[in-house]
């Protein structure tokens, strides 16, 4: 199988104006695909921004196969090209902070609700996911999706790890001073479970926030492949399905596990 060439955009968009922010996706959706993506990464909160006041949350919020949905469809379709993006689902008559990919036909291939949600802010305006692992099939790799903090617990990895994901999804919303997360911490959790790990920011501020940046694609060996700067950015990586079978020949983590030592942990 070819590597699939995968497109990170780092940016921020219009706070509270959906409509601004799919002209920059279908922008960069045209960008993606003229450069030979086959996949394109949003940040957290995407379509609506992420430094929403709360009582705005319910009326940006839509279901998952709601306008947003069918304009990003039409996008994907255009383009020929997957996109993963980050937008408020309102289901079952609450709020959830949710990311959807699209395949490049055009159809939703899977919805993930955050199941960690960070701070006050997240806690008052959404209800947490209760499914941990959430996959899709694309292009011959199975794509695994989780949001920001979600990716700072070990044992959330490790079950897409067990699970069989090859290249994980995680639009983020990571603000100063936890650079960090996606300086060190993102490019460890690719080597610990052997999987591609796609980790997409925000940039900049917005309300009380300020966001790093510093969108990443970093490979099951340990190394980053691609890094974004602090500012707005389309930067491009390739998830390499050989590179991964090699380096999960080599890496012996996941067979020298003893589960049974971890009970404990649940």
């Amino acid at each position: 199988m070819p590597p699939l060439r995968t497109a990170l955009l780092q940016s921020s968009g219009v706070l509270g104006d959906p409509a601004e922010n799919l002209k920059a996706l279908d922008e960069a959706a045209a960008r993606a695909a003229q450069s030979g993506a086959g996949l394109l990464v949003t940040s957290e909160m995407f379509l609506t921004g992420y430094a929403l006041d709360l009582q705005d949350i319910p009326g940006l919020a839509e279901p998952a196969d709601g306008a947003g949905a069918r304009a990003i469809g039409e996008i994907a379709r255009r383009h020929q090209v997957a996109v993963l993006y980050g937008y408020p689902e309102s289901a079952d008559g609450v709020v959830y902070n949710a990311a959807q990919l699209i395949g490049p036909d055009g159809a939703a291939l899977a919805n993930y609700r955050k199941t960690h949600l960070f701070g006050c802010f997240e806690q008052d305006a959404f209800t947490p996911g209760d499914t941990p692992v959430v996959q899709a099939d694309l292009n011959g790799l199975r794509i695994g999706i989780m949001i920001c903090y979600d990716v700072e617990f070990p044992e959330n990895v490790r079950a897409h790890a067990l699970a069989g994901t090859d290249l994980l999804l995680v639009p983020t919303a990571q603000m100063h001073p936890f650079q960090f997360v996606a300086e060190q911490l993102v490019p460890v959790r690719a080597f610990e479970n052997q999987m591609y790990v796609a980790y997409v920011n925000r940039t900049g501020p917005e309300g009380e926030f300020e966001f790093v940046g510093l969108s990443c694609l970093a490979s099951p060996d340990g190394v980053t492949r691609t890094r974004a700067g602090r500012g707005e950015e389309l930067v491009f990586g390739e998830a390499d399905p050989e590179l991964l079978s090699a380096s999960r020949e080599n890496n012996p983590y996941l067979r020298d596990r003893r589960p049974g030592l971890y009970a404990s942990l649940v």
